[in-house]
């Protein structure tokens, strides 16, 4: 399955990229199974996404959680908690 990555704010300053496409294995069906994937990349990937990191997550432009399926042509975004004054 191919998907579109999109990553903001900190953690596109940790990986030094903002968008990428990806080819996921079988069985990488979720978002919380496609953190994974991305972690096990190590490095800069392990430190931008690790599980220590609180980060929130959107499928499809609509806010997701771990158990959130992905499919075929999705976009999975990445970005910190958001906070403003």
């Amino acid at each position: 399955m191919n998907i579109e990555l999109r990553f903001f704010a900190g953690v596109r300053e940790t990986l030094g990229l903002a968008k990428e496409s990806v080819a996921l294995p079988a069985g990488v069906n979720t978002v919380g199974a496609a953190r994974a994937f991305l972690i096990a990349r190590g490095g800069a990937w392990a430190a931008a996404l690790g599980e220590q990191r609180l980060l929130r997550m959107a499928y499809n432009q609509q806010m997701a959680d771990a158990h959130t399926p992905i499919a075929d042509g999705g976009e999975l975004a990445f970005f910190p908690p958001v906070t403003g004054g």
